[in-house]
């Protein structure tokens, strides 16, 4: 009895057993098959997407070739050099050069010369680069005629960028060296916009320049806004703060030992190197006057030289696209070229006098303020002594009315 008790015992938990492992079996199995079916959905999917994807390709790709091709040719736009490839080179007179360029075919060629250290092409380009003459020629027509960066652009078949970086290479490798002043037009920043007007009206830059009896210019101060007085550009200029370095070669003159001088306007200040004429008042003797007379003429060749300077390089008559910072720099690179073109002998074409006559009355030029603050000692005595040999030596002469 006991025995089959037993017997029943394990037979019930053989069962028992043989439940439990179906039951792990059939829960990993079924486990397995879960993945099984999320894996194949996955697999479905994305191989429906990827035959999507290609079905879309396909056809994108059949309405492309249904287009008409177009063969790029070219990967940046096509300017026309011709007009200075074959009109200028080839077809141009002497006076066509000069009027456009404000020089010789032999004086620009000279300019070149000077210039290959500044503006030759690299040899390191990716397009044929510009040659030497070329880029000087573009500068050159832009100061001569002030024309928009775009019209210079499209006259020599270039990108107006091109001709700005030609002009700030030139102008910033040609200033080598400026007593009187003329004040040139200008675009002033807006911040400081009062601070560049004149007593005209109308913003600009100082020019103060001395020049020589061959008309050009040795000393130039071209920074000072057009507010400031002409005393004031003086003493803010290296001229003034060198000056014990100008050469003296003192001369006696009636007793007094009278150094070389420059002459200015009455704007100026009376010093024993820079000479005036005395203030016009009802007191003024004979002797004083006809002394401002021969003054005023010996001081013409100033004027002159600033005449043909604004005759040659037109941008000085105009209010040009130049930033304001970099306007000093065109200033005195058009100094320069001016004393080139007088070392050369190239006469200034009447024709560019009148056109700068008359864009000279759209921007008049301020009248003198006379300074008048207590004049230098020793350069009273030698205006003194200077007066009374002129009135032995010379006949007397008068204003013209």
């Amino acid at each position: 009895m006991a025995e089959d008790t037993d017997n029943a015992t394990a037979l019930a938990q053989f069962i028992c057993y043989v439940l439990y492992c179906s039951m792990v079996l059939h829960t990993r199995c079924a486990q397995s098959l879960v993945v099984m079916i999320l894996s194949e959905g996955r697999r479905r999917r994305e191989m429906i997407a990827r035959n999507a994807s290609n079905t879309v390709a396909a056809a994108v790709q059949f309405q492309l070739s249904r287009l008409p091709q177009v063969t790029r040719s070219c990967w940046m736009r096509v300017r026309s050099k011709d007009w200075w490839e074959r009109v200028v080179m080839k077809e141009f007179s002497d006076p066509e050069w000069k009027e456009s360029f404000r020089m010789t075919r032999s004086s620009f060629h000279k300019l070149c010369g000077y210039m290959e250290g500044v503006l030759s092409p690299q040899d390191e380009t990716v397009r044929a680069p510009i040659p030497l003459e070329m880029r000087v020629a573009i500068v050159l027509y832009k100061l001569a005629s002030c024309a928009e960066y775009r019209v210079v652009a499209n006259q020599f078949g270039v990108h107006k960028s091109t001709v700005k970086k030609f002009v700030y290479a030139f102008c910033k490798g040609m200033v080598f060296g400026c007593i009187d002043g003329t004040h040139i037009p200008i675009v002033p920043p807006s911040d400081r916009y009062q601070d560049f007007v004149n007593q005209k009206g109308w913003p600009s830059y100082v020019l103060q320049a001395v020049v020589d009896d061959l008309y050009q210019f040795w000393n130039i101060n071209c920074k000072m806004p057009g507010r400031a007085h002409d005393a004031n550009v003086l003493r803010q200029s290296a001229l003034f703060s060198q000056a014990h370095r100008l050469p003296k070669e003192p001369r006696d003159i009636h007793g007094t030992a009278v150094d070389l001088f420059l002459l200015g306007q009455p704007a100026y200040p009376l010093t024993k190197w820079l000479m005036k004429g005395y203030t016009h008042s009802p007191h003024i003797t004979a002797e004083q006057e006809s002394f401002n007379v021969y003054l005023s003429c010996a001081r013409t060749t100033v004027e002159i030289a600033f005449g043909r300077l604004k005759s040659r390089w037109q941008v000085l008559m105009k209010r040009s696209d130049f930033h304001h910072t970099f306007t000093p720099h065109v200033i005195a690179t058009c100094c320069a070229l001016h004393n080139f073109c007088e070392s050369e002998e190239e006469h200034v074409v009447p024709a560019w006098t009148a056109e700068s006559e008359r864009l000279g009355h759209q921007f008049p030029q301020p009248a003198v303020q006379v300074y008048s603050t207590a004049e230098d000692s020793e350069g009273v005595r030698a205006r003194l002594a200077l007066t009374e040999y002129m009135s032995v030596n010379f006949p007397l002469r008068r204003p013209l009315l």
